[in-house]
């Protein structure tokens, strides 16, 4: 165990082991709860798409069923947003201790074509949709950012402070310009994992003030804390690679051909 951990550790009483395993299972159940509210329950059983904001509130003011279901939707959604920070702190874990950083960016670039369709499907329910991209675009996009990041520290530029700002909010813009899932959260929680690696009371004020963005991303942060170093998985690593895109296209198929 690294000697950081071991001092991070050392200010924690009684607190559980978290291995990245753990933080992994718990982002993609959070994940998972998440698409759920959307895609089953606002896609497939409320049709959210065929109201405005004004026509849902009445149908819902007139319907306690609708109201129940949006409500559970609701509380679903806010449960994903803890999935948030721990990806963006497990990306840049990897990028720290992955041996091949062109094997890294090449899986996960193949990983974001693959889930397009399948997202389309259940966000938007069509099989082809450009009006926004999948999280694992983001995580592209923010796997370049911290390479260039990475780049500025290794050469001790004295305007890092500067470039690092620079280089977020290009980040920001390409995550924008591609209209990519969660993608001013994650650029912003990816930076701050970043640049504050070795200042871990810095590192978690600052994620957790992003991450109040999803509501309940600072709850996450428990587990972000207790973890100790240990990368070993239990599950094969392209295991939760294929997660992604698996649950969104079972969940797009059930919302638009079982229950629609």
């Amino acid at each position: 165990m690294s000697s950081r951990v071991m001092g991070r550790r050392g200010v924690v009483w009684k607190t559980p082991d978290v291995t990245a395993d753990g933080l992994k299972i718990f982002a993609c159940a959070a994940m998972l709860i998440a698409a759920i509210g959307v895609v089953i329950i606002e896609n497939g059983m409320i049709h959210v798409d065929q109201y405005t904001q004004e026509t849902l509130s009445a149908a819902m003011a007139e319907d306690s069923h609708l109201m129940m279901l949006a409500g559970i939707s609701s509380v679903m959604q806010l449960m994903g947003g803890m999935a948030l920070p721990v990806f963006a702190f497990l990306l840049v874990e990897g990028f720290k201790n992955t041996s091949s950083y062109k094997r890294y960016l090449a899986s996960m670039t193949v990983f974001a074509l693959i889930s397009e369709i399948p997202y389309d499907l259940a966000w938007r329910g069509r099989w082809v949709d450009f009006s926004s991209q999948n999280a694992l675009v983001t995580m592209v996009i923010c796997l370049l950012l911290v390479y260039f990041l990475d780049m500025v520290r290794s050469h001790h530029m004295a305007m890092a402070p500067v470039l690092y700002l620079v280089l977020t909010l290009a980040g920001i813009l390409w995550a924008a310009m591609f209209r990519a899932q969660y993608g001013l959260g994650m650029v912003l929680l990816t930076a701050v994992f970043y640049v504050f690696d070795l200042k871990n009371g810095v590192k978690t004020l600052l994620g957790v003030i992003v991450s109040l963005m999803y509501v309940t991303g600072p709850i996450s942060f428990y587990g972000i804390w207790c973890y100790n170093g240990v990368r070993k998985d239990r599950l094969p690593k392209y295991a939760y690679y294929f997660f992604y895109p698996l649950h969104l296209l079972v969940l797009g198929l059930i919302s638009r051909y079982l229950i629609s």
